[in-house]
């Protein structure tokens, strides 16, 4: 049986000293990867010696060592989000370098360890299955629709424009989707039109 996965509650941190250099790991709940890259701009300190970094969204994931030797941090932060259990999280361990080379090894169990401790002790909560549908609106029933998303639990992840009106990609609890298309083809009676991605990709 596959483990249930869990996201953060809310951005965690967590500090550490080994051999004189200073790590601090902090870490957020991220649901694309633009709004992750986003997030390192925001947090990346300029005076620290490295500011590696991973995220795992589902099965995109991406990871840095920002200039640690290859394979001794990027990628050992990916592995402590997975160890964890965790999904839709970017981590970032940022390193103040104090005098003392740690070698592979110890970069390795530093940046790992240290990414591991914060999202043990975040405060976590489920991931709740979700579905990816697209829906296409006159331009009409655009800005009504939008007002109401939040009541099916639906958040937004593109939007695309035509000459009648727009397409919009939506992510929601599968058990939202039929009370959502009801609603849209009462709301623009009957030109709405709603495409589940999930069922068409299987």
């Amino acid at each position: 049986m596959i483990p249930a996965l869990s996201t953060l509650a809310a951005p965690a941190q967590y500090a550490q000293e080994v051999k004189k250099s200073r790590f601090l790991a902090l870490a957020a709940p991220v649901t694309t990867p633009p709004e992750a890259l986003a997030w390192l701009e925001r947090v990346r300190t300029a005076d620290a010696t490295h500011n590696c970094w991973a995220y795992r969204i589902g099965q995109l994931y991406r990871f840095s060592d920002d200039g640690e030797p290859g394979g001794t941090a990027g990628r050992p932060i990916l592995q402590a989000i997975d160890g964890q259990g965790c999904d839709r999280v970017m981590v970032v361990v940022t390193r103040w370098y104090g005098g003392t080379k740690l070698g592979a090894g110890g970069l390795v169990r530093a940046y790992g360890g240290c990414a591991a401790e914060c999202l043990r002790t975040a405060a976590r909560e489920p991931l709740v299955a979700r579905r990816t549908v697209r829906v296409w609106l006159p331009f009409a029933a655009l800005a009504p629709a939008s007002a109401r998303l939040a009541e099916f639990e639906a958040a937004q992840r593109a939007e695309r424009f035509d000459a009648g009106g727009a397409t919009l990609e939506l992510e929601l609890p599968p058990q939202r989707v039929e009370a959502l298309r009801q609603w849209l083809a009462d709301l623009s009676r009957g030109r709405a039109t709603l495409q589940d991605v999930d069922a068409d990709t299987g």
